[in-house]
């Protein structure tokens, strides 16, 4: 594998990893359509975990097979795969080397009544699944984020170590938010720095809105002018809360819309800097030729063509 120009000044700044660390970090870099750009689109599945296999799956049935999850992020040529354990688990040998995976360590479900998440990984599954990544989920705002944060510590201190890179989806929730403050740009730029605070390499976080949450971020941002009018000034701001550009930031696609929709997302991320999506729903719901095509407009969009 050849390592672009920049994808080695990305890798310069994760200044404490190790080598086996900077070199996972690569194969998720130098992977698929975009491989060595420094921009990426990734296939995250772990919503039978959190919504239901129904809700995840029937309106695309193939879905329900772990085996098709592969194939779609494979042929679709994106930077990586990531899913909980059993999901990796029921195609780590058929797949073996042809996708970097992430393996997602919590999970939380719909049955549950707290803004938490369980264990459900370990950093050794990870390694003997041959995965590049391990992933955690923090919601920043719910009463359990410091027990989150404590675990996330531990488990990418392990990963580190192991030279596995982390991705950490941070996703602000709990009682001092409404559903507004979730993707307010206060608090989802709050939350990035978090995750880059906590040592995250790669970032997951949703595109924000111009709505602020916090009265006290409020004065802040009116008093600095800080740009906020269109989703690229909001990226843009999001991207200099996580060290001014210097962690890689992707964003969700969110619940299902419509192509046309979440293009033209997509092209406000990329126009604000973001280094990539991680698109979900929107893509294993769709048919697979709709789901390919797509994400193929999608690429093209990251590659500057779209």
């Amino acid at each position: 594998m050849r390592i672009t120009q920049r994808v080695k000044k990305i890798l310069d700044w994760y200044e404490s990893d190790n080598p086996g660390t900077k070199a996972n970090l690569a194969r998720i870099l130098m992977e698929g359509k975009l491989g060595g750009s420094g921009k990426m689109v990734i296939l995250p599945v772990d919503q039978g975990f959190e919504h239901g296999p129904a809700r995840s799956f029937a309106a695309n049935p193939p879905a329900y097979d772990p085996h098709y999850h592969f194939q779609l992020a494979i042929e679709a040529g994106l930077n990586a795969y990531a899913a909980p354990l059993g999901m990796i688990e029921a195609g780590a040998a058929s797949f073996a080397g042809a996708i970097p995976t992430i393996l997602k360590l919590n999970s939380s479900n719909s049955l549950a009544t707290t803004k938490d998440q369980a264990v459900t990984g370990s950093v050794a599954d990870a390694l003997r699944l041959g995965c590049a990544a391990i992933g955690f989920t923090i919601y920043p705002a719910s009463e359990y984020a410091f027990e989150q944060m404590e675990e996330l510590r531990e488990l990418a201190e392990e990963a580190k170590a192991a030279g596995l890179a982390v991705v950490v989806w941070s996703y602000p929730r709990g009682p001092a938010l409404d559903k507004a403050g979730e993707t307010a740009l206060d608090i989802c730029a709050y939350a990035a720095h978090m995750a880059a605070l906590m040592g995250a390499h790669i970032i997951k976080v949703k595109p924000p809105t111009e709505h602020l949450s916090q009265e006290a971020a409020r004065k802040v941002y009116e008093k600095e002018r800080i740009p906020r009018a269109t989703l690229a000034e909001r990226v843009a701001h999001v991207m200099q809360a996580a060290f001014n550009g210097r962690r890689l930031v992707v964003f969700s696609g969110g619940e299902s819309t419509g192509s046309e929709a979440l293009l033209e997302t997509v092209r406000g991320l990329r126009d604000g800097g973001a280094h990539g999506s991680i698109i979900g729903r929107n893509s294993f719901q769709r048919p697979k030729a709709e789901a390919l095509a797509l994400l193929g407009k999608i690429i093209e969009i990251y590659q500057g063509r779209g």
